[in-house]
């Protein structure tokens, strides 16, 4: 344990690892949380949208995916949650020069998640999402080893060759506690709850019985997933069918599968598996760990594989790299302005989004289409006579979410102003004398750095429900062209017709 108490950034991935994990699908501001988590890294959010944009996933039209909202409604919350977690552990965890080995273990735990989501899509439990966390995290011990100490992972992966020793018994003779001990203590130290480190115990060789309760329901789909994800490269495999057969065995009655399910089961996780370890570079992959000793050439070669696997971790404040003018907007603003409305209005057209997501999508459409670095979209909260931000997108966005609200009582600021004249305000320079005085203080004092900004009512027959809002820290001299505001203008429209038809 004492290179993973070295390892500096395991706090760190910890604590990202558990704020993924909490978030519950159900859960209204867990899509904004899930949204920001994924923008607030560029690695991450392009391999999220590479995949919304592979052939098995794109839309009916075809149409390119922009938006990490669009891509939460395309793919599905949880399928992007697990996605961000598997991302987490490909970045964040240390290779020591054995890449093999340890994309081994990752692409083992990505299959084993598509095939507890596939479990968890035919359950009756609440929740059974979790399922496919669990199941990703059943070979956590087994990644760390072989992150951490390369040595340690090739002395077990041997005996359990040559010894014929199950990796349990061959990881406690090893490291003094199995595999499944040492993911149980890492994940409790992430404080990742008990019911998911629960579901990670180890289960008898014997045939399982029906679970009574989804605590036994969860562990069931882990160990299952765990094992069938190590035979789903070998399905060609004369021995396969003997495998399949001791599978079926042990967990068959137990989750309701028969050899025609398990096929379905096999051939609906291939084929999802595929999309996903292709979009993070795992597809290549041997069907066993590296060989002993030295697996991985030294040298050019085997710094370029390095440099294939890794991702390039990004600070909070980050986006994806494109052209942009000095103040953050985009050259192609229009583009992605007009790709975002398009998602908007087949999303609205669908019948399937709901509020949170239609509002998460417009917003996110103005802040990536724009270049801007915060933006919320405010309500009018009758109890408090407030305007309050529901949701926001972007850097502190919980905290400058907590603090922008503002009275309904009308004065003579900005806000005011554009919400009683229904008018749509694109501030270059925030500075500019006549702008700085219809500034309020409550602005001042949340972001005092904002020097360009925008600020659209959302008003309906004379009623004001709200407005959009978004800024940046830097002047925006470029202005916005005629075509911009016409796609701006839309959205607002449509996020409109959305809140009247509620």
């Amino acid at each position: 344990m004492q290179k993973f108490s070295d390892d500096a950034n395991l706090p760190a991935l910890g604590s990202a690892v558990s704020r993924v994990v909490q978030l519950a699908s159900s859960d209204d501001e867990a899509l904004q949380e899930l949204t920001n988590f994924v923008l607030s890294d560029v690695a991450l959010t392009q391999k999220i949208l590479r995949l919304s944009n592979t052939v098995s996933y794109r839309t009916a039209s075809g149409r390119t995916i922009t938006t990490i909202s669009s891509a939460i409604f395309l793919l599905g919350f949880d399928t992007v949650k697990t996605c961000a977690l598997a991302m987490l552990l490909v970045d964040r965890l240390p290779d020591n020069n054995h890449a093999q080995s340890v994309r081994f273990e990752l692409a083992q735990a990505l299959r084993a998640s598509v095939i507890g989501r596939q479990l968890a899509r035919r359950s009756h439990f609440h929740d059974s999402e979790e399922a496919a966390i669990a199941a990703l995290f059943k070979n956590l011990g087994q990644l760390l080893v072989a992150s951490h100490d390369h040595g340690l992972y090739s002395e077990i992966t041997e005996l359990t060759h040559s010894a014929d020793l199950t990796p349990a018994r061959a990881s406690m003779q090893v490291l003094g506690c199995s595999f499944d001990q040492l993911g149980a203590t890492v994940l409790h130290d992430w404080k990742i709850s008990d019911t998911l480190i629960h579901a990670l115990s180890p289960l008898s060789a014997r045939a399982q019985k029906a679970p009574e309760s989804r605590q036994e329901w969860m562990s069931l789909v882990a160990s299952f997933s765990s094992e069938a994800a190590r035979l789903m490269p070998h399905l060609n495999d004369a021995k396969q069918h003997a495998d399949n057969q001791i599978l079926l065995a042990r967990f068959g009655a137990a989750l309701s599968l028969d050899k025609g399910k398990i096929d379905q089961l096999f051939a609906l996780a291939i084929e999802e598996a595929h999309i996903l370890l292709d979009s993070m570079g795992l597809l290549s992959l041997p069907d066993k760990p590296a060989e002993l000793p030295g697996e991985i050439e030294t040298g050019t070669s085997a710094q370029n594989l390095l440099n294939d696997f890794l991702l390039t971790t990004a600070g909070p404040d980050s986006k994806p790299s494109i052209a942009c003018h000095a103040s953050g907007k985009p050259i192609n603003a229009h583009a992605l302005l007009l790709a975002g409305v398009q998602d908007v209005t087949q999303m609205m057209g669908s019948g399937h989004g709901k509020l949170n997501e239609l509002i998460m999508q417009v917003l996110e459409t103005l802040y990536q289409g724009m270049g801007f670095r915060f933006a919320t979209v405010c309500m009018k909260d009758l109890k408090s006579n407030q305007f309050r931000a529901r949701v926001a997108i972007g850097e502190h966005h919980a905290a400058r979410q907590a603090g922008f609200r503002f009275s309904a009582t009308t004065t003579h600021d900005i806000f005011h102003l554009a919400i009683k004249n229904n008018a749509d305000l694109m501030i270059a320079d925030a500075a500019a004398t006549k702008i700085h005085q219809l500034i309020p203080v409550w602005h001042r004092e949340l972001l005092p750095d904002t020097r360009s900004f925008v600020v659209l009512p959302l008003v309906i027959q004379e009623k004001p429900l709200g407005l959009l809002y978004a800024d940046r820290s830097r002047l925006a001299p470029e202005g916005v062209s005629a075509d911009e505001t016409a796609l701006i203008k839309t959205l607002k429209s449509l996020l409109l017709a959305t809140l009247n038809s509620r």
